[in-house]
């Protein structure tokens, strides 16, 4: 038997990430593993309590933009309110694509990387 524990997203700048995610997606910090100089890792938990996490990998000697090739992998969150989830990521600037006829939009992180909303 397997169940989730958590997705990796390999960041440039882990502050900048962390508080994105804090402010699009009310996500907060809950563990962290302190690799020195040479990484840091952080794994940030939802206010539900999910078990799923997500986890946010700094690393010191990576300097230039990840290569997300075409960027056909992406992360998916319910938002309670779609509504005043749609506005707030409105004004964050963050929106890059919306498909009106499915019902859903992507926002993408500093790093590039999209994440789905869903009602």
């Amino acid at each position: 038997m397997f169940r989730f524990a958590h997705n990796n997203l390999n960041v440039l700048d882990l502050e900048r990430s962390i508080k994105f995610y804090k402010d699009a997606l009310g996500l907060k910090p809950v563990k962290k593993i302190d690799g020195g100089e040479d990484f840091q890792i952080v794994f940030l938990g939802d206010e539900y309590g999910s078990k799923h996490l997500l986890e946010l990998t700094w690393v010191a000697k990576q300097k230039e933009p990840y290569n997300l090739g075409d960027n056909e992998f992406h992360l998916a969150f319910y938002a309670d309110d779609f509504e005043s989830a749609h506005e707030k990521h409105k004004e964050m600037g963050c929106i890059c694509y919306e498909n009106k006829k499915m019902g859903l939009y992507f926002i993408n992180d500093p790093d590039g990387y999209w994440i789905e909303i869903l009602p």
